[in-house]
C-alpha cells in the first residue's frame, strides 16, 4: 500500500511559498514536475520529497544560480554545485558589488548636485525695506507654541489696537537666545503694520532701518529641519564674501495653521549681511 503524502498543487504552493503560476513553468521546463497526474481529473499532486527539491531550488536562486543551471544540477543529479562554481559565483558577486558601489557614488553625486542646485533656486540676495512692526516677546517652550501665541494672544491684541497690516502681509521671528536650548526660547514674534501705535503690555511698536542687504532663503519642511538649511545657507554667506551684521529673521509662510502636511511648510529665513 503507497502510504506516500501527496499534495494538490494550491496546497503545495502554499506550503512551499511559491506560486501556481511558477510551479506550472517550473513544470513546462523540466525543472520539477509533479509526482502524479491524475489521468481522469488533471489534478496535480506533489510529494513530500519534492517539498526537499523546492527548497534546494529556492536556496539556489537565491544565491545567484540561474533556472538553467538548478535544471543542469538536477538533471545530473549532483543537486550540489561544485566549489568551482561556488567560487565563481563569488567572483560574479564580488564584479556586481563593485559595480554597485560605483553607482551609489554615481547617484549620491547627482542627488547631491540636484539638492544644491535646489538650494540655489532657493536663495536670493535683495534689500529689505524700512518698516513699522507690532512685536512681542516672550519665552516659549518650543516653536509649536508660535502658532497658537499668535492666533490666540499677537493677533487678537493687535485688532483691539486697531493695527492695520499692509497687503501682502510681513511677519516674522527672531531668536534672542545666545545659544542653544531645545526648551526656554527667548523670540520675539513682529508683524508689519502701516504706522506706529501705542504700546501695551503685550505688543510694542518699533520702526526697523532698512537692510540694504539680505541672503534669503526659502526653506520647505517641518521646523526641526531648519538646522539643516542655516548649515547650507551660512556656507553659501561665506562663500559669497558676506558676512552676518545681524540676528536672522525667521518667515514663517505655510505652517500647521493652512497645511496638514509638514513637508510642505514653507520657512524664509533672511539674514542681513555686508561684504566683508
Amino acid at each position: 500500500m503507497n502510504s506516500k503524502m501527496k499534495f494538490k498543487i494550491g496546497e503545495f504552493s502554499r506550503l512551499t511559498g511559491v506560486t501556481v503560476k511558477t510551479l506550472r513553468y517550473y513544470e513546462q521546463i523540466g525543472l520539477i514536475e509533479p509526482d502524479k497526474i491524475d489521468e481522469w481529473t488533471g489534478y496535480r499532486y506533489y510529494s513530500v520529497v519534492q517539498m526537499q527539491t523546492m527548497s534546494w531550488i529556492r536556496s539556489l536562486k537565491d544565491v545567484g544560480f540561474s533556472l538553467e543551471e538548478i535544471r543542469a544540477l538536477h538533471e545530473d543529479d549532483t543537486h550540489k554545485p561544485s566549489i568551482s562554481q561556488l567560487e565563481e559565483k563569488i567572483r560574479q558577486c564580488e564584479h556586481q558589488l563593485t559595480r554597485l558601489q560605483v553607482r551609489r557614488a554615481q547617484l549620491i553625486q547627482m542627488a547631491d548636485s540636484q539638492i544644491k542646485i535646489n538650494k540655489m533656486e532657493n536663495i536670493t540676495i535683495q534689500s529689505l525695506p524700512a518698516i513699522i512692526v507690532a512685536s512681542h516677546r516672550r519665552i516659549i517652550s518650543s516653536y509649536d507654541d508660535l502658532g497658537p501665541l499668535c492666533v490666540n494672544i499677537i493677533g487678537p491684541e493687535m485688532h483691539r489696537l486697531g493695527c492695520k497690516c499692509p497687503q501682502p502681509g510681513y511677519c516674522f521671528a527672531v531668536e534672542h537666545r545666545e545659544e542653544y536650548t531645545p526648551q526656554n526660547i527667548d523670540i520675539e514674534y513682529c508683524e508689519q503694520v502701516e504706522k506706529m501705535g501705542h504700546d501695551s503690555a503685550i505688543i510694542k511698536f518699533k520702526q526697523l532701518k532698512e537692510v540694504p542687504i539680505a541672503v534669503c532663503m526659502k526653506c520647505y519642511g517641518p521646523y526641526d529641519k531648519l538646522y539643516s538649511h542655516y548649515v547650507y545657507l551660512f556656507k553659501y554667506i561665506e562663500q559669497q564674501g558676506y558676512r552676518p551684521i545681524d540676528r536672522h529673521r525667521t518667515c514663517y509662510i505655510d505652517g500647521s495653521w493652512n497645511q496638514e502636511d509638514p513637508e510642505k511648510w514653507l520657512t524664509v529665513i533672511q539674514v542681513p549681511v555686508a561684504k566683508v
